[in-house]
């Protein structure tokens, strides 16, 4: 009720708030919620799911004990990066272009955004990438309507950049359940957040122009693009992987490095200013920014949980979630969250909104429709927030929902 509230009183155009979207979405994400979180059958799909996630990991191990020793993905477990998460990342992505190939990946796109197109009163455009965001990420999602993104409307564009904050991509999920989060806890916050990505994007910015998508849902052929046949397809997947995960590699690196070098410089000032219990970092100063988000998640204030929580989603919103879900299951300081706590934190850091993905969206859309890379630059910080609020509100809803906490806060086991 308070991210509504407050996406309303910061509204664009109140008197344009389309209600029943509104509505409707956060009801379809409560209904979700309560068929995964509290029904047996839910939790019985979503776990094989998960399962299903997990078992890809294995199969990318058999590439990597290939390419190096035998023994290198059993012996090292989740403790090398480089050997255990990347591989998969590349397997999958591989996957992913094949599905996409065979027309598998559009089918199950397109029952999707149909279901979001007749139910929530969305446009096509914005339906297929709200749809896509969990499948394929956020910049892939926005190239399946590449034809209408130069004639997107201002709301219609706060949309798409809102759905790809406000989720993860398959790619990186895989990762996540690699280094033993929870796979239930994260398929079901990228289900929950579709909905709420919707309803919170047009509270914040209605539309008030006419939509080109207006009354169909479609997704155009990129025959631009298209492999010549399947062995073609997936070995462009695999470049694509490749590429992907050389960036994410990249990219912690670099953010890990750089946090390094302030929080070396932050500890100095503080010890000059005499801030020495607990030292002055990075993590600490996002950590009481956000203390107030923690709280009103329902996070409970005991061992300290309430601050290290907010820790987490403050270092997911100025580095990465993969930074900040690296810290959950690895940094001692929060081996000792509560089941609660960490269940809240799972979902919490489940999104793409962050400063790095800030870039990667208005690099994507602008390349895609360069007409229109000053409206891209305009509402993206609109739709980081926006997505941001769509991910809380799934962590908000599973905290009040699910009674077993430990049951989404450790990796699945195979039966």
């Amino acid at each position: 009720m308070i991210s509504i509230s407050a996406m309303y009183a910061t509204s664009r155009n109140r008197k344009a708030v389309k209600w029943h979207t509104v509505i409707v979405g956060m009801f379809v994400q409560f209904i979700i919620a309560l068929f995964v979180l509290r029904s047996g059958v839910g939790y019985d799909i979503f776990s094989f799911i998960s399962e299903l996630a997990r078992s890809l990991l294995g199969f990318a191990d058999q590439g990597t004990s290939f390419l190096t020793a035998g023994t290198v993905p059993s012996e090292f477990g989740q403790g090398w990066f480089l050997v255990t998460v990347l591989p998969a990342i590349i397997f999958f992505v591989a996957l992913v272009q094949l599905l996409y190939y065979w027309g598998t990946l559009q089918w199950l796109i397109q029952k999707f955004a149909v279901f979001f197109f007749w139910s929530m009163r969305v446009s096509g455009a914005e339906a297929v990438v709200a749809a896509a965001s969990p499948f394929i990420g956020q910049g892939e999602s926005a190239m399946l309507i590449k034809p209408f993104v130069a004639h997107l409307t201002q709301a219609e564009l706060h949309q798409v950049m809102c759905s790809g904050f406000a989720t993860i991509a398959g790619s990186v999920l895989v990762a996540y359940i690699a280094i033993g989060v929870n796979g239930q806890a994260l398929i079901s916050s990228c289900v929950m957040s579709i909905p709420a990505s919707l309803a919170i994007s047009k509270l914040r910015y209605p539309e008030t122009e006419e939509t080109l998508t207006t009354g169909r849902c479609v997704i155009p052929e990129d025959d631009e693009h298209r492999a010549a046949n399947s062995l073609h397809a997936f070995a462009n997947g695999a470049w694509l992987g490749l590429k992907i995960a050389g960036m994410i590699l990249a990219a912690l690196l670099c953010i890990l490095a750089f946090l390094g070098l302030v929080n070396g410089l932050l500890t100095w000032w503080g010890r000059y200013l005499n801030i020495n219990d607990p030292p002055l970092t990075v993590e600490l100063i996002v950590g009481y920014i956000c203390y107030p988000l923690a709280f009103l998640l329902g996070v409970p204030r005991s061992n300290g949980d309430l601050l290290k929580v907010a820790q987490l989603i403050g270092t997911k919103l100025v580095a990465n979630e993969f930074v900040a879900y690296n810290l959950l299951q690895t940094d001692p300081a929060y081996a000792d969250l509560s089941p609660r706590s960490r269940l809240i934190a799972t979902y919490a850091l489940c999104g793409f909104a962050n400063l790095g993905s800030l870039g990667t969206q208005i690099g994507v859309l602008s390349q895609i429709a360069p007409s229109r890379a000053g409206d891209v630059s305009r509402l993206a910080i609109s739709a980081l927030i926006a997505g941001a609020l769509s991910t809380l509100t799934s962590a908000s809803i599973a905290g009040l929902l699910v009674t077993d906490q430990a049951a989404y806060t450790s990796p699945a086991v195979s039966g």
